[in-house]
């Protein structure tokens, strides 16, 4: 057994002992793995994504790293099955099919894949090169996601995004024809859009029949280039309509908001992020990654080193993991609901408990002073308890969500 290996397994013991927490069951899990580089790093973006220096990525360096890193965390997921796969970044579709070969083949050697398991890989239109995408899914990958943003040259201009509106349909068209799944990333209130403007990004989306779109809006993040010199946004209230026409125009199209930022054809949800939103586990692997994994009496989260030379080194010695924490048992109602209310349909309230190792009466106050407030709503379906935000608490989530903390609930009881 790796060092690494052999510190997971005295790490395993240690989080298996007795605790306050009651876990009849572990949730679903999924592996997330990070691949950090892009070619240029967006003025915007605030994700752990690092510009390829010299045109040089130490591709067969990081797989190592990777695969040092996996084999290090197996004892905390042993004889786990992985239900879905996540290859993010960065940019990870400039890794070579053949990398990405080798990645998913040492997944599939250390971790039981359930069948027909959803393996996701993200790319931007900036990496295209026809045929590429088809030899991505001949390495296994099944899902596309492509970060198209806006299909406006002007637009993508001023967001320093690499690619421009013809690239980004090829890439999309191309997308098409490799993948029965896939997904186009939008993004809207970008620098001087107009209403006009989101209305042509709509209509050259659903020109192309994805089965999925995402849609994000723009926000000024801190240690960013964008928060360093802050470029003029649409208003509160244009933003607000924006997002209404394109809750409006993909639902007309056959498309189901089923999260806060997520719509979909039937049959092509996320079943990747459904995991994370339903508060199912995650193996996170790669710089940066962030983890979360269940036990009989505790749940712990885990994060990577973040820089890739760092993270590179510290896995290939059997120490990827830079820190992890038991997530207290305060927190744990907060964290459940960041998650679950995102999506539109709710949740059944005994997942609640299956999830937490908590009772319900953890939660009880804060339920039922969302429902006073018109935020949240309960019904029963097909003997179930489900707990739902309102149209109402849908587009006003974050105060859904804050009735969760620890300070809230502690103010209530």
């Amino acid at each position: 057994m790796s060092e690494g290996a052999t510190a997971a397994a005295a790490t395993l013991a240690h989080l298996m002992r007795p605790g306050t927490l009651q876990l009849a069951s572990l949730p679903p899990l999924s592996l997330y793995v990070h691949l950090p580089w892009c070619l240029a790093k967006c003025p915007y973006c605030d994700f752990n994504s690092h510009a390829v220096q010299n045109g040089v990525l130490p591709e067969t360096r990081y797989l190592d790293a990777l695969v040092a890193d996996l084999d290090a965390a197996l004892p905390l997921v042993w004889d786990r099955p992985v239900h879905t796969v996540f290859i993010g970044g960065g940019t990870p579709s400039l890794f070579t099919p053949e990398g990405i070969d080798r990645l998913l083949a040492a997944v599939r050697a250390r971790l039981p894949l359930v069948p027909g398991a959803e393996v996701t890989l993200e790319a931007n239109p900036g990496t295209f090169e026809r045929e590429r995408f088809r030899a991505f899914r001949g390495a296994g990958v099944t899902r596309l996601s492509v970060g198209v943003q806006s299909f406006d040259d002007t637009l993508l201009a001023r967001i320093g995004r690499v690619h421009d509106a013809a690239q980004a349909r090829a890439a999309v068209a191309e997308a098409a024809a490799a993948f029965d799944t896939f997904n186009i990333d939008l993004m809207y209130a970008l620098p001087g859009q107009t209403l006009a403007q989101l209305h042509a990004d709509l209509d050259a989306a659903l020109a192309l029949e994805p089965p999925h779109v995402s849609v994000y809006h723009l926000t000024l993040e801190p240690n960013t280039a964008f928060a360093v010199d802050p470029p003029a946004l649409p208003g509160d209230d244009e933003a607000s309509e924006m997002l209404d026409a394109i809750t409006a125009r993909l639902g007309a199209g056959g498309f189901e908001r089923y999260e806060v930022s997520a719509y979909a054809r039937p049959g092509h949800r996320c079943r990747h992020n459904l995991n994370y939103w339903q508060f199912g586990d995650y193996l996170g692997i790669g710089a940066g990654a962030h983890g979360k994994l269940s036990f009989p009496h505790r749940v712990v989260r885990q994060v990577r080193w973040r820089e890739p030379a760092r993270y590179m080194e510290e896995a290939l010695a059997g120490r990827a993991i830079s820190n992890q924490h038991e997530v207290a048992r305060h927190d744990l109602p907060f964290e459940f609901m960041l998650n679950q209310l995102r999506l539109a349909e709710g949740f059944e309230l005994a997942r609640f408990a299956e999830r937490t190792g908590l009772p319900l009466s953890a939660i009880a106050a804060a339920l039922a002073e969302g429902e006073r407030r018109g935020l949240l709503e309960r019904g029963h379906e097909a003997g179930r308890e489900i707990v739902r935000p309102t149209a109402r608490g849908f587009d006003f989530l974050s105060d859904v969500q804050a009735l969760f903390l620890p300070s809230t609930r502690a103010s209530r009881s």
